[in-house]
Order: structure tokens, then sequence, then C-alpha cells
């Protein structure tokens, strides 16, 4: 029987969790409940009290309570958490897990959620649900459920959106997984601009017999691919859109964080790297870009993505970016430029286009790139099929194939 737990304060939301937890049991699997709450008594007898939570954190319970920080026993409980949610799932006990909370049971949940593989059904309820989620969701597959109303007590509006929640757990947990063949794992990065590219080129390595796996380069998309290489299940990378750099080094919106491309340079990881769409930072609608951008040559994408042109100098610095993480490398890396424009709007009559800073970002990358790290220059627009084949072979006899 599939058992499913149950995470939250249960002193103070223990009457919804009961309400979640009977309508689970209806559907025939069992339910394991923990409490992560460090108010009053337990309103639902938990599986796993709030106390064997703490001390997983390395916290006595009852000093934490006796200090009544608020934010104190939410961190404590977020740290111990992840390490009851995963030896749980370690050890089968449990098939799926749902929560429910505001701020403070968000917080918590979503932290032992993050600790758990990519696959396994998680599912929040969450007040904060139709907001930011990003730093809730990591780079995990969290189900963020909006409770609409606060998770206080039962009503009309909550029994509905509870019930459809415990089916949503449900059906995550009863859904049978499609038996695919065990084919070595390419990742690739992607964007609107590079999909043609991305196209050819998988299509290329599929034939070759690998399953290629395409991560979107919008800040979480590139975290999450290198999250997954981190795992070691990656045999290659094809790493053509490399954007996300762009907003980290000027400040758009999708930025992946200071470490993207590192992954693979650390584990010896073979990977084919270029510099798609690295003529582009994104913003919002045109009123969330900076006033200090005032002047600069932007494209709208669509209503609500705003595109900016890097500069020269801008590309300069990527271009010495791009090559600092690739000297890391340990295993085989190669560079492939697209020499008449990196995106479908920087190709020669395009809105972007701009030769002199595709050539700032070029001679930057080569001067400060290691010798010994081999780059091919190809007389195209990134997503002609010429320079799609050339990645994805060049990425094939770094695989030996």
């Amino acid at each position: 029987m599939p058992t499913i737990a149950i995470l939250g304060t249960m002193d103070t939301k223990g009457i919804e969790h009961a309400f979640v937890a009977d309508l689970i049991c209806q559907r025939g699997h069992a339910v394991l409940v923990i409490d992560v709450g460090t108010l009053g008594e337990p309103r639902y007898q938990p599986d796993i009290s709030r106390s064997e939570v703490a001390a997983a954190a390395g916290v006595d319970l009852v000093t934490l309570i006796a200090k009544q920080d608020r934010g104190e026993a939410v961190t404590a409980m977020s740290q111990g958490a992840p390490v009851i949610l995963a030896k749980l799932v370690a050890e089968k006990r449990i098939d799926g897990v749902i929560a429910l909370g505001g701020g403070g049971g968000t917080a918590i949940a979503t932290a032992g959620m993050r600790a758990l593989p990519i696959g396994f059904p998680k599912l929040m309820v969450s007040t904060l649900a139709s907001g930011n989620v990003a730093p809730y969701v990591g780079v995990k597959d969290i189900m963020m459920f909006p409770s609409i109303v606060d998770v206080a007590g039962l009503n009309r509006i909550s029994r509905q959106l509870l019930a459809r929640a415990a089916g949503a757990v449900c059906g995550m947990v009863e859904m049978a997984i499609p038996v695919a063949t065990d084919k070595p794992i390419i990742v690739a990065s992607q964007f609107g601009n590079t999909t043609a590219c991305i196209e050819h080129a998988r299509k290329i390595l599929e034939a070759a017999g690998y399953e290629v796996i395409v991560f979107a380069a919008t800040g979480t998309g590139g975290r999450t691919m290198e999250s997954l290489i981190e795992t070691g299940l990656v045999a290659g990378v094809l790493d053509v859109t490399t954007t996300e750099w762009a907003d980290e080094l000027v400040g758009g919106v999708l930025s992946a964080g200071a470490t993207r491309l590192e992954a693979a340079a650390r584990l010896g990881v073979p990977a084919v790297v270029s510099t798609g769409c690295l003529d582009m930072v994104n913003f919002g609608t045109p009123e969330t870009v900076p006033a200090k951008f005032a002047g600069r040559r932007f494209y709208q994408h669509n209503p609500q993505v705003t595109l900016m042109r890097t500069t020269a100098d801008e590309c300069a610095e990527l271009g010495r970016i791009l090559a600092e993480k690739l000297n890391r490398s340990t295993g085989p890396v190669t560079v492939l430029l697209p020499l008449r424009g990196g995106s479908v709007i920087s190709a020669p009559g395009g809105p972007f286009h701009d030769a002199n800073a595709d050539r700032a970002l070029y001679a930057a990358l080569k001067k400060a790139l290691r010798p010994n790290l081999p780059v091919m220059e190809v007389d195209c627009v990134i997503n002609d099929a010429i320079f799609a084949k050339a990645c994805a072979e060049a990425l094939l006899r770094q695989l030996g194939r």
C-alpha cells in the first residue's frame, strides 16, 4: 500500500491535515504524519514528532520552545525536515509528500522537499503559491498549489481546494512511470532564439544512441541542468545557450548564478560550449527595465519579455568569464563560435545584429582561453544546420563515437 507523508504544524493546522489524511485514506493509501510545529500541543497525532524533527537538526526542542523565537524555530525545523524526509525516502517508507502552510510552514516543508529526488511526488499547498516561488522550489519539481484562502480551518472554499490537493498527490503517487531504455544522457541548453540549432543537433545525437534532455536557459533551467550534471548521471553536455551569463553580468532577470558552467568542468564531463544568446539581457515588461539602461537597444520579444542588446564592452567581459569557467575543465571541452550571429535576432539584418560586439566577445574568449582547449569557428549563424551538425559531431568525438 503506498504511503503519503503529510508534513505541517499540527498545533495550528491539525484540522486541515486531518481532513487531507482522511481523503488520502479513502483513496486506499496510508498516511505518515510529520509534525514540525513549535507552539501548543498537536491537534492531530503525528507519527513523527516535532522533537524528532528538531533532533534531526541537532536542536533540543524544549530549549527551542523556551526561546519563543519564531524565526529560530522555523530555521531549526527547516534544517530537520530535509533529514527526516530524505531518510524516509531512502528507507522506502513513503511514496509521496504533501504539506499545507503559510509562510513558515511553506519554508519548512519546501526545505524538506528540496532534499528529495526529482520525480518523487511533492505537493505544497501554500498561501504563497501565487507569487514568486523560486526560493521555495529551487531546482526541484515541487508542485505549488495555491490555497486561495488562508490555511486556517475548514470552510466551503478550503474544503474544495484541499480535496483537490489530496487528489492531486494521490494521482501522482498512483501514476505508473513508463519504462524507458537506459540510454546515456546528454543535457543541452536552449532558448527560443537557439531552438533550431538544438533540435537539429538533438536528432544527430539521438541517432547515435543518446537520450537528449533539453533545459530552457531561463535561470532556473540552467541551475537545474547544473544540478543534474552534479549527480554524475550525465555523459555529455551540449551547452550551446550560455545566455544566462549575460543576465548575471548585466543584471537581467534570468540569471542562473555565478556557478553556471562549473559542474561539467569540475566533474570532467565532455562538453561542447557556445555563445548562444549572449547578445541579449532579459527583463519583464518595458516599465520593469531599470532607468539606468535608458537609451540602450531593446527588442520586445513578447508583451511580458523585453530584451536588451549587450554592448561590446559587456560582450568582452562575457568572453573573459566564459573562458575563466572553461579553463577549469578537467575533461574534454570544445568551443564553437557562430561567426555570423549567436541568435535569431543577432543574425545579419536582425534587430540585434552587432558585428563589433560579436567580435569583442569572440576575441576576449579566445584570448583568455587555455591554449589546449580547441576553438572551432563556423562561418554561419547559430541556427544554421551546419553549426548544429558541427556541435553534435564535436561532442560525439569527445564521447568516443
